[in-house]
């Protein structure tokens, strides 16, 4: 869309306010809103004016100036306002030079786009995120100094059966594990999701398939079109926002959280991507699983990268309480195409134009447009070092023989862990001013200050464990 398709939208749709969105470093979006009366052309030309001090892991109040650079391309009316309002995706500018701001998620992304042509490698990144995310009836939580606690109430929930609820309990409800693909009522959630993909349509975003997930307690999927880097990003926060507000005009609560359940699957969020260059799919030959070298090299750069990835893709502490055996957890680092224990799945496809790979560790709190950018980072870096990966493993990884089972590496255990293992391999994230040392070091500072949160805070489990010791 054309910066007079923008104007043209608002006229026509009688617009009363254009909302300035745009993304921060934990990948949380933010907003500000402009009556249509005031977003004239300037804002396309000189941006809009915001305190980035205020934003967490931005500037200091010293230099706290930046603007917001909207992108008449992402245009979109929003269909939850109770007034009309056009929704439009912006990149943060240093007003020093007018150049995407350092550590704003989305410039970072369009310069490992650029990065990629300008390196003569490929055209364009294709991407296809696959989030996982829980509807949940209500959640309540407190943590203060006289203690902590959660509560998930969940009437489709398996600990629901002996529940009294207002009309009856009706006891159709799928088991612990059991959520994947039961019809309703036992997947209660049809309706939900049909209302969500709607939204999602009427924003642009073009819904593939929606289903149950494995967890019984809510657990959905809404798979969506691949699109390049930055748009996919966008499409992201699109149906994240879309879910939430779903789920809150039906009365229920939904959260990408990767495991808030204990003892049933968390939310993964697996991630296709390809390589093009002048229309050929540079990931289709004649290889293992139809792959070419470019893509097994670019497998590769993933796996020698993936504890460094870990920081970026899996970014809470949360996390890696899903990254554990037992969930259909990817917690080994291979490829396969015949099995989805492997943190890199190969898809069985039936043309060459939709060979890609398939990342199974990132989880859907990951920022997208830190993600994407890092996952083709390390791809490329894979590529520009032929870096193989090794022989495939077609077995069951779970069940591999101890001996073999060590020669397989994992992912990292913790977030510390992944923080010092980016500290340490960053060098392919530099390349080509992608990502910055400034942003990379302010990356690991603010997700320190989480893990130390969460080591300073006691758990309820650790009373059962050694109150009476």
């Amino acid at each position: 869309m054309a910066v007079a398709d923008v104007f043209k939208t608002i006229k026509e749709n009688d617009v009363k306010f254009v909302d300035l969105r745009f993304t921060d470093t934990r990948g949380k979006e933010q907003h500000v809103s402009v009556p249509a009366h005031a977003f004239g052309q300037d804002k396309f030309d000189d941006g809009h004016a915001f305190d980035g001090s205020s934003i967490a892991g931005w500037k200091g109040i010293q230099a706290s100036d930046m603007l917001l650079m909207p992108d008449p391309d992402s245009s979109r009316l929003d269909p939850f306002s109770d007034e009309v309002t056009l929704n439009i995706t912006c990149d943060v500018i240093e007003p020093a030079d007018g150049k995407g701001y350092d550590r704003d998620p989305r410039s970072i992304a369009k310069r490992a786009e650029a990065y990629l042509k300008s390196s003569g490698i490929g055209d364009v990144a294709y991407f296809g995120p696959e989030p996982e995310f829980f509807i949940f009836d209500s959640v309540t939580w407190n943590v203060d100094m006289s203690g902590c606690f959660v509560k998930i109430s969940s009437e489709e929930a398996p600990w629901s059966t002996g529940k009294e609820f207002e009309g009856g309990n009706m006891g159709h409800r799928p088991p612990v594990k059991g959520g994947y693909f039961p019809v309703p009522p036992i997947d209660s959630l049809q309706d939900i999701r049909n209302a969500m993909c709607l939204a999602l349509e009427q924003q642009g975003v073009e819904v593939e398939v929606h289903h149950h997930e494995v967890a019984a307690p809510g657990q959905c999927e809404i798979g969506t079109k691949f699109n390049s880097l930055v748009k996919r990003a966008d499409w992201l926060q699109i149906l994240k926002y879309t879910v939430w507000n779903v789920a809150h005009s039906y009365g229920k609560t939904a959260t990408f959280m990767p495991k808030p359940i204990v003892g049933d699957n968390g939310s993964g969020m697996h991630v296709h991507q390809s390589v093009w260059k002048g229309g050929q799919n540079l990931f289709a030959g004649n290889g293992y699983a139809g792959l070419s070298d470019f893509a097994l090299y670019y497998i590769g750069g993933v796996i020698k990268h993936a504890r460094a990835l870990n920081a970026i893709t899996n970014p809470g502490t949360n996390s890696y309480k899903r990254l554990v055996p037992g969930f259909e957890a990817p917690i080994n680092l291979a490829y396969s195409a015949k099995n989805r224990s492997a943190s890199c799945r190969i898809p069985h496809v039936a043309s060459p134009k939709g060979r890609r790979v398939e990342v199974r560790f990132p989880d859907p709190t990951a920022n997208p447009y830190l993600a994407f950018a890092a996952l083709l980072m390390a791809g490329l870096d894979g590529v520009q070092n032929k870096i193989h990966p090794g022989d495939p493993i077609d077995k069951n990884l779970y069940d591999l023989p101890p001996e073999e089972a060590a020669k397989v590496p994992h992912p990292c255990h913790s977030l510390d862990q992944a923080l010092e293992c980016l500290e340490e391999d960053h060098a392919f994230l530099t390349k080509g001013g992608v990502f910055s040392e400034d942003m990379i070091s302010a990356y690991i500072e603010l997700k320190m200050e989480e893990v130390t949160r969460f080591r300073m805070t006691t758990h309820p489990v650790e009373f059962d464990m050694y109150y009476s010791l």
